[in-house]
């Protein structure tokens, strides 16, 4: 498969808006070869919702799909009406009864399952794989695993590419997505083979290793001179329980750490290879571009296959041809009496004074002009639309930076919706519209 993605040139020069190749979503689903797709992104641009979404898109598409977040959040699950998430593909129901409804649904049956990685399980499922029975009751049991299976540092994105590795080998999906955790954290996965290799050359897990592999009375001769400095120093830092744990769980791991180096390697070079497709996912937002920004440039330094950006909640307007600063000179009229009298569509003066030299103003006024209150509300819309205009120049000057700077990514637009998406209707909404790939939103 070709990671150049089908793109054509933005289609609405008319809008103003500087020129993006357009993402063609379905044409990516639909792609046989397409096998994994990561999204990535800051938080609060809707990555999650784009994820499960496009999820749900190929899935009625006539592919078998899982969905698998790395974030905690429970909107995934809420929004596919599952219960709760968990380390175990569920099935999403309801797809099924889509086949072939709309156009470029597959009548073929396609299917949906979602899961959460649970980082201790996946771990611990690791461990029972490459070790022996005994071997691996041993390590489960070790308090300094639990600790470090829990929580230790780096621990969730390795394990997030061991879960993936896991789901690829087994071959049983036509397509994974990925839904990675939030900020820029979320390609921290990518430095998970490079963290652990140094992590397993490191001095101190060549210390604890090796008066195991020395064996018998060399090895506690090597554990009494070579640990006893460390065992001074670390035995008040860390406790002398603690220390002898970590030494332990290090010599009971030490024929699986070569396994975990190996599989990380092996899913670092699928992220990297044809059938891949990574999707940066922001919202026409500075610091959520900046981000954007970050991604497309560390996953070009790392030979990743970027496919395009998501641009979520864009913002449109019906009446693009009433600028901002004519919609606050109508307000202004409208809310300063006597200027115009727009009920009766002429320029005669309303409210103008008496020859008295008084002016009809008070309670009589609105008596005497009932148009008032039609005019009041009429001038606070042309306020809310000049803030909306505004918006939208703000939200094409921060797109166009974007841009400029990076004119080979290929772009679709997803219109701002007026509420949150909590099911499956409002997925496919979503996955409409991701697939629409219109550039020129109304």
């Amino acid at each position: 498969m070709s990671q150049e993605p089908q793109t054509t040139a933005d289609p609405d020069a008319r809008s103003g808006r500087s020129p993006a190749p357009t993402l063609h979503v379905d044409a990516l689903l639909d792609d046989p070869e397409t096998r994994i797709v990561v999204c990535c992104g800051s938080g609060g641009v809707g990555k999650t919702t784009t994820a499960a979404a496009l999820a749900l898109r190929a899935a009625e598409r006539g592919r078998k799909v899982v969905v698998l977040t790395i974030d905690p959040a429970k909107r995934l699950a809420q929004s596919m009406g599952i219960d709760s998430l968990d380390n175990v593909p569920r099935r999403v129901k309801g797809t099924e009864d889509r086949r072939g409804e709309a156009p470029g649904e597959s009548a073929e049956p396609g299917e949906l399952h979602a899961m959460m990685l649970d980082m201790k399980r996946t771990f611990d499922e690791v461990v029972e794989t490459h070790a022996d029975p005994e071997r691996a009751a041993q390590i489960l049991a070790n308090p300094f695993y639990q600790t470090v299976s829990g929580g230790f540092a780096g621990t969730q994105e390795y394990m997030a590419m061991e879960k993936l590795g896991q789901l690829r080998a087994k071959d049983e999906w036509d397509l994974i997505v990925v839904d990675t955790p939030p900020s820029r954290n979320a390609l921290d996965f990518l430095d998970a083979p490079k963290r652990l290799g140094s992590f397993l050359d490191s001095k101190l897990i060549r210390v604890l290793t090796a008066p195991a592999k020395l064996g018998g009375r060399a090895g506690m001769a090597f554990l009494n001179v070579g640990m006893s400095m460390m065992t001074g120093t670390l035995g008040k830092l860390l406790g002398g329980q603690l220390l002898k744990d970590a030494q332990t769980f290090v010599s009971a791991m030490d024929t699986t750490f070569g396994g975990f180096r190996t599989r990380a390697d092996a899913t670092f070079k699928l992220l990297q290879a044809p059938g891949t497709a990574f999707l940066v996912v922001a919202a026409p937002e500075r610091d959520a571009l900046r981000e954007a920004a970050y991604f497309v440039e560390r996953l070009a330094a790392e030979r990743m296959p970027l496919v395009g950006l998501v641009l979520n909640r864009v913002h449109g307007s019906g009446a693009t041809r009433l600028s901002a600063e004519r919609a606050l000179a109508a307000a202004e009229n409208l809310a300063e009496p006597g200027i115009v009298d727009q009920a009766d569509g002429n320029a005669d003066v309303r409210n103008s004074p008496q020859t008295d030299g008084s002016s009809d103003s008070g309670p009589a006024d609105s008596a005497a002009n009932p148009d008032r209150p039609v005019d009041e509300l009429t001038a606070g819309l042309l306020r809310l639309h000049a803030e909306r205009m505004r918006l939208l120049a703000r939200e094409q000057r921060t797109r166009d930076r974007f841009i400029s700077h990076h004119p080979e990514v290929a772009i679709v637009e997803v219109p701002a919706l007026p509420g949150d998406v909590h099911d499956l209707t409002g997925l496919r909404d979503i996955g409409d519209r991701l697939a629409a790939g219109h550039t020129e939103l109304s």
